[in-house]
């Protein structure tokens, strides 16, 4: 009898995973300009204005914590973090299909909490909530997302498009979400071992915002098109500054260079993160769910963005590949590392 060895999957880790099993995957369909490997599925119907597709699947204490996740906020995310993939292909979001399976445990006016956050993030960002389904699960609560999108064919920006020298630009500020996360799970640990805690949470406004209901970047793209600027690659900030500028550059076929001093923090978030005895950069770099939008322009592009209040250039593309290095206020240089959000294990 021939012995059977078995794989675990953290040995391949999430992308390794999909690589895995995408290899087999044929397209059949001239319609699908893009499928597998980027922030979304790109389809093209022939018209001026091609649609772009993406899902996301959220599950009760993998990817958050109702111990101290309002429902309302809850639903507010994940809205949040399905369009952002959308925005991260230079595209506008138009629709979004939600399912959900939920235990018994949870009540009719928790699921209307959840909704009303749903209701809310589709409100602000003008998107329409358009189906899904509902199904029961044996405890927990799991949210399926699935964004729908259309930008013109020519203005789609995909992550394999940077090219050599140019500008790597990041949106926004970097590691408030994680230092918010450290913040909660602090608090919900003395919480667990006292319930008569009350959790104190004053002063954290901004960080605790950055996690619980963060805003995911529709703005940059319309900013872009003001300035006339279509990047050569995107990719939005989910797991980590590290994890995704290394997707990037690998798929791009390009190394890079990033600047520790041209990082951008918020001063609560880099304050915080000293009160807890942790590198900023470090939570910069590695922290995640910080739904901004990381990106590569053309050097000739420059005098457009170098005033801009919102966009930081944090260092540039290299013709060196699978180089990925972080230059230190002390001028030393360290690869970096994929060290952000890993969904199997190690």
């Amino acid at each position: 009898m021939t012995d059977i060895t078995f794989t675990e999957i953290n040995q391949l880790g999430e992308f390794g995973l999909i690589d895995h099993l995408s290899k087999k995957i044929k397209i059949y369909n001239d319609s699908s300009k893009k499928g597998i490997g980027d922030d979304c599925a790109v389809i093209d119907y022939g018209n001026d204005f091609q649609t772009v597709v993406s899902t996301d699947i959220f599950i009760d204490k993998v990817h958050f914590d109702l111990v101290y996740a309002p429902l309302k906020h809850l639903g507010y995310k994940v809205v949040v973090a399905g369009i952002s993939d959308i925005y991260a292909m230079n595209a506008m979001a138009q629709q979004v299909l939600i399912s959900f399976a939920v235990s018994n445990k949870f009540s009719v006016e928790m699921m209307d909490e959840l909704y009303a956050g749903i209701i809310a993030a589709c409100d602000h960002y003008q998107v329409d909530f358009v189906g899904g389904d509902t199904t029961t699960i044996e405890k927990g609560l799991v949210i399926n997302v699935t964004a729908i999108g259309k930008a013109p064919k020519e203005n789609i920006v995909y992550r394999n498009g940077a090219g050599k020298n140019e500008l790597i630009c990041v949106s926004g500020d970097l590691g408030g979400a994680y230092v918010g996360l450290l913040i909660l799970e602090r608090e919900k640990l003395i919480y667990l071992d006292n319930p008569e805690f009350v959790p104190k949470l004053d002063g954290y406004d901004y960080v605790l915002g950055k996690n619980l209901k963060p805003e995911c970047r529709k703005d940059v793209v319309e900013t872009l098109k003001i300035l006339e600027i279509i990047p050569t690659s995107m990719i939005d900030i989910s797991d980590g500054l590290s994890s995704e500028m290394i997707h990037l550059c690998s798929q791009s076929g390009v190394g890079c260079k990033i600047f520790e001093d041209k990082l951008p923090i918020d001063p609560s978030t880099y304050e915080l993160a000293r009160e807890f005895n942790l590198d900023p950069t470090t939570c910069m770099l590695n922290g995640g769910e910080d739904y901004e939008l990381l990106f590569t322009i053309k050097q000739d592009d420059y005098e457009k963005v170098k005033n801009h209040p919102d966009f930081t250039v944090i260092g540039h593309t290299s013709d060196v590949e699978n180089s990925f290095m972080l230059i230190t206020k002390s001028g030393n240089e360290h690869p970096l590392k994929a060290q952000g959000w890993k969904v199997f294990g190690k």
